[in-house]
């Protein structure tokens, strides 16, 4: 009994009739066959109103539910969600169904109006679009059965509660992976690149031949085999790229809906899986006031989930970060030369002098590309209308912020620091180019 009087619920047009009915009977004082009529009226109001309750719960399970949940959430796209329906009644009913998506989006209307004809399937679509990383936690479907009189309602609580975690942008890895191999494919011609540096790998020891560089001569070998011995190696293909987030305050800010950490995230992941293709090793590792979610760089199969997961759960703590901690902490975990991917954020020049010794310092070691961010807003700001005094000053202060970051490119280029000074939401397709231009020009 409790749960027909929970799940039962008189339509709308049922209180229309009795409003109507009751107009009826006052009528009906000053005409008496008037009277009579809306007694006859009631008692049928009355009559259908069970009868439409009846053929809503004759059938226990009238209506059969199945959500269609991916495995995981990409942050920032479009993730497609699936509702699978079917009427077991055999009439025609009117389906209302509030879906109770995460609290994250913050909808409470997320409704869907249907009609289904009886033993009828139907499934519905729709699509969310998640701005932050997490858990994502989807509550039931409320299903607001009507028959035709659609006097009556009953309502199904459908659909199972179930978690899902939202990880960094994975669904273009795919496209990105099509856009640099389909480049790369093509050929315009073949041109010699220059070497910078050594990255050779010891392959065998071998007797000296006429051509060999005699600098490669392996003493102790030649002394022990009485002949000339050098040393062979071959070009190292594997080479180690270190994206490194920085989680302090200067990534907190938000752009169309994401922070720049966000941002940086989902270009971690993207470019990851692109140095990995390229036979590369991948790793990465995030701070501020101190080094945490290290992955060691790697080829292996597992790579890019040891990647994910770490990315996953990432946070900024708010605070300023240490530059200092970052350098020695590399200094100290990777030895060998490779490329190192430093997301951050430089709004002044007087910013970027303050940790400019210890980029420099990590730069005599491997090869460093600092990757930071423009202000669309000020962008949008200096190319509109100064229409007034007030509007002419902001677009000249947007504009020397904007000098300012162009100094900051200038800076760090005179220390032989690479940059790339991007959109947010260029992000991964400039950092992706960065990294096949250097690959390209054999600087690491």
């Amino acid at each position: 009994m409790k749960h027909f009087y929970n799940t039962l619920f008189l339509n709308t047009r049922f209180f229309y009739c009795i409003a109507a009915l009751a107009v009826l009977f006052v009528v009906g004082f000053f005409v008496p066959f008037l009277f009579e009529v809306t007694k006859v009226l009631l008692w049928m109001l009355c009559t259908l109103t069970i009868i439409d309750i009846i053929l809503l719960y004759r059938i226990k399970n009238g209506i059969e539910l199945k959500r269609l949940l991916p495995e995981k959430l990409s942050n920032g796209d479009e993730n497609k969600i699936a509702i699978e329906l079917k009427n077991k009644y055999t009439f025609v009913v009117h389906l209302s169904l509030i879906e109770e998506i995460p609290f994250q989006f913050q909808k409470r209307d997320f409704i869907f109006n249907q009609i289904l004809k009886s033993k009828e399937e139907k499934t519905l679509y729709y699509n969310l679009t998640p701005k932050e990383r997490g858990v994502y936690v989807f509550g039931n479907i409320n299903v607001y059965t009507s028959s035709l009189l659609q006097l009556a309602t009953k309502k199904h609580i459908l659909g199972d509660k179930k978690e899902l975690k939202c990880y960094p942008s994975f669904l273009n890895l795919g496209e990105f992976n099509l856009k640099v191999f389909n480049s790369s494919s093509v050929s315009y011609g073949n041109r010699k690149v220059r070497k910078i540096g050594n990255s050779l790998e010891f392959e065998q020891i071998k007797e000296y031949v006429s051509g060999d560089d005699i600098r490669t001569l392996n003493w102790k070998a030649t002394a022990k085999r009485s002949q000339l011995m050098v040393n062979q190696f071959m070009q190292e293909k594997s080479q180690s790229v270190y994206t490194i987030i920085d989680k302090g305050r200067a990534m907190q800010m938000q752009f169309e809906g994401l922070s720049l950490l966000d941002y940086a995230v989902n270009a971690t992941l993207a470019i990851s899986n692109i140095v990995i293709k390229k036979q590369d090793k991948a790793g990465m590792l995030t701070f501020s006031t101190k080094l945490e979610d290290w992955v060691v760089a790697e080829r292996r199969n597992t790579q890019m989930a040891l990647i994910s997961e770490a990315l996953h759960n990432i946070k900024t703590n708010f605070k300023e970060s240490d530059f200092g901690t970052l350098y020695s902490m590399v200094k100290r975990k990777i030895k060998h030369r490779s490329l190192l991917i430093l997301f951050t954020n430089f709004e002044t020049i007087d910013g970027l002098n303050r940790q400019l010794a210890y980029l420099r310092a990590l730069a005599k070691n491997h090869l460093v590309v600092v990757v930071f961010f423009k202000n669309t807003e000020l962008e949008s700001l200096i190319n509109s209308k100064a229409n007034t005094t007030q509007k002419v000053y902001d677009s000249i202060i947007a504009e020397k912020f904007m000098f300012e970051k162009k100094r900051i490119v200038n800076e760090l280029k005179k220390y032989g620091i690479q940059t790339v000074l991007t959109n947010p939401k260029d992000l991964t397709g400039n950092t992706i180019n960065k990294y096949l231009d250097l690959k390209s020009r054999g600087l690491f």
